[in-house]
């Protein structure tokens, strides 16, 4: 069972976005109007928690936005067995809670929206999450974006199918 929440919704309801610049300048541009509305961002992510907690235990996964918002998730709201941030942007400037679940980010060497000074901050804070550096840039799991790498996001993608047997199993 998979659920996506539509977290652009609140700022432009059914919009759907590429990877072109343009989309990509769009983009940033919801983000920031939807979190200016941070808080019923969140509740909305509680929301789609509550509602995929009735099929079994719940992992969150994200990319890029997606992955700060399942970093908030591990480390805000309840109902989350095990998450899995992929260069979460920002993540490393949200280090005051601790993931309450089981937690595996997947970052690269070359990012800055989570620099490696970032990242060892995250490391230090919460040894234990499971941090795998991988040598790539922002978005190195995305075939639709230059700088996808075809071997880091195979093995990003096991470790995460492992991760969630283990913890959502």
């Amino acid at each position: 069972y998979v659920l996506a929440p539509a977290t652009f919704q609140r700022a432009e309801p059914g919009v759907e976005l590429g990877y072109s610049p343009e989309d990509m300048q769009r983009g940033m541009a919801l983000k920031g109007a939807a979190e200016a509305v941070k808080p019923l961002l969140m509740q909305d992510v509680q929301a789609a928690i509550d509602l995929a907690s009735k099929h079994g235990k719940v992992g969150v996964m994200g990319y890029c936005w997606g992955g700060l918002l399942s970093w908030r998730a591990a480390t805000t709201l309840t109902g989350v067995s095990a998450a899995v941030p992929y260069y979460g942007g920002g993540m490393h400037l949200e280090l005051a809670h601790a993931p309450r679940c089981p937690t595996m980010t997947h970052l690269s060497d070359d990012d800055a929206y989570v620099p490696m000074d970032g990242v060892a901050a995250l490391q230090k804070a919460h040894p234990a999450v499971q941090v795998h550096i991988y040598a790539a840039k922002h978005g190195f799991n995305c075939d639709q974006r230059a700088s996808w790498q075809a071997a880091a996001a195979a093995q990003a993608r096991a470790r995460t199918l492992a991760f969630f047997t283990q913890h959502l199993a």
